[in-house]
């Protein structure tokens, strides 16, 4: 459960981090203000708006960090113990007895043979190359 808060919690935290990237003025939109954009900051003040986006962006950022961390750690305490290698190797399956198998082979049933036989490989003949014009 806790697991859970803490994604949405990382979820909104990542939203809200791209939102105020977004919102905030780069350094070139300042020659821009000068010819009739100049009120687009007068929410915050004058210097406000940069101080106040720049600060919460900071406080996102390091909560998004500090979430993400949580994570990390929630994730390797799962209570079970595994191994890398022997867990991706797959388990041998049993002979099926089902199976019949044929008349002279092995009466232990472990290895499956087959009556019919392979056709023969067809034979190529190998071809004489033309002599190279001199």
């Amino acid at each position: 459960m806790l697991y859970q808060i803490i994604i949405i919690i990382h979820i909104f935290l990542g939203i809200g981090i791209v939102g105020l990237v977004l919102m905030q003025q780069g350094k070139g939109a300042d020659a821009g203000a000068t010819f009739g954009g100049g009120a687009s900051g007068s929410v915050f003040g004058a210097q406000g708006s940069a101080s106040f986006l720049s600060r919460t962006t900071a406080i996102f950022a390091t909560l998004f960090f500090t979430t993400s961390l949580g994570l990390a750690v929630l994730s390797g305490y799962q209570g079970k113990k595994t191994d890398v290698i022997l867990d991706a190797v797959p388990a041998a399956e049993a002979v099926k007895s089902d199976v019949p198998l044929s008349q002279g082979g092995p009466s232990d049933g472990s290895v499956p043979v087959l009556d019919a036989k392979l056709p023969e490989a067809p034979v190529i003949k190998e071809v004489e190359k033309p002599a190279a014009a001199k």
